[in-house]
């Protein structure tokens, strides 16, 4: 797992954007998601605002919110019903007013533009992280294996190495 800068600094000619998407994701993720989705959501408004250029120098703030959370539901099978949180994406996409094409496609310009694919372990949930099987993957010798059965020296050197997101057996990181 290659960690990424979970960092809420932005440019300074990005702070105005930053602020007007980041109220809304907050506001959304406080009525229907909970407190995990918003700080991911902040620090994906963040790292793209760090991107140069930045993509959301073009769009609506809406628009723009609504593919970051789109995005991170994406992650974090939001869309699944024997998930919790659960939203579907048409309820997603309503509730920033934009159309779920709308939605889904400005998802897709997030997890371009972010590296982002399923089950990525740098915008999964952390109460969630212990079932992410990705967040647990090392190459050891030329052999992909769960870093969560190999001994603690092992899981030690991982973590050291940000290959992996905590030691299993105390949680640390």
């Amino acid at each position: 797992m290659t960690k990424i800068n979970k960092s809420e600094k932005v440019p300074k000619q990005m702070k105005a954007k930053f602020d007007a998407i980041v109220v809304l994701t907050d506001t959304f993720c406080n009525e229907h998601l909970n407190e995990e989705y918003a700080q991911l959501a902040r620090q994906a408004v963040a790292a793209l605002c760090r991107k140069r250029p930045s993509p959301l120098i073009q769009g609506r703030v809406n628009t723009w919110a609504c593919g970051i959370i789109y995005a991170l539901g994406y992650v974090n099978f939001l869309f699944d019903k024997s998930q919790e949180p659960y939203m579907n994406a048409t309820d997603l996409c309503e509730g920033f007013g934009v159309s779920k094409s709308t939605g889904s496609a400005k998802s897709k310009a997030v997890r371009d533009a972010l590296d982002i694919v399923p089950m990525d372990p740098n915008w999964y949930l952390p109460s969630k992280m212990d079932d992410n099987p990705m967040a647990w993957m090392i190459m050891v010798d030329g052999f992909i294996i769960d870093a969560r059965k190999m001994p603690r020296e092992v899981q030690e050197v991982a973590y050291r190495k940000g290959l992996i997101p905590y030691i299993p057996e105390n949680k640390e990181g």
